[in-house]
């Protein structure tokens, strides 16, 4: 609240609207905030052949994030699985907003130019996004974009952990967003 004095009192104003438009938020246009995430984002890893499972990672846009920040990075875990870590993209330059949907499965994938992912679990190969593999239960997946004071993660190679990554993301953070999704 904004409180001005007068001669006989204080006179108090509610926040502006400009206030709570600059919040760091986090969207997706594939699923809303708590929603179902599609199908075409989980895992091809389950041994089921249902062709609309793609793995491919989910569109997501932020805006409002803090103004000091040199880079940002996203880590999404799997809050119902001992928040196991499905997905570390950082280094994403500070210009960028958005993702788009199914980022190359690479360590420095063409878009966003700059940025680097940590390799999934158990598979060297699987560079980036791993999507939901629960087969028998509905879990709660979160994605956190991180605003960082960093432009870059130097101490992060190609074959740190996702663990490691995650860590290193913490340290470097001076804001954060997050959406979650079920599936």
């Amino acid at each position: 609240m904004f409180c001005a004095l007068f001669a006989l009192g204080a006179a108090c104003l509610p926040p502006t609207a400009s206030a709570a438009q600059n919040a760091f938020t986090l969207s997706s246009t594939a699923f809303a905030n708590g929603g179902l995430i599609p199908k075409v984002h989980e895992c091809t890893s389950g041994g089921g052949q249902d062709p609309a499972k793609r793995n491919e990672s989910p569109p997501l846009a932020w805006s409002g994030a803090p103004a000091a920040a040199k880079s940002y990075a996203i880590v999404m875990r799997d809050l119902d699985n001992n928040n196991l870590i499905h997905w570390v993209i950082y280094d994403i330059p500070p210009a960028t907003a958005s993702l788009p949907q199914n980022v190359q499965h690479v360590y420095k994938p063409p878009v966003p130019a700059g940025a680097r992912q940590i390799y999934y679990r158990g598979s060297a190969s699987l560079y980036g996004y791993q999507g939901p593999c629960s087969p028998s239960t509905v879990n709660t997946y979160e994605f956190v974009v991180h605003a960082l004071n960093q432009a870059s993660l130097t101490g992060l190679t190609s074959s740190s952990s996702t663990q490691t990554a995650a860590r290193a993301i913490t340290a470097a953070s001076i804001g954060t967003a997050r959406i979650s999704g079920e599936s």
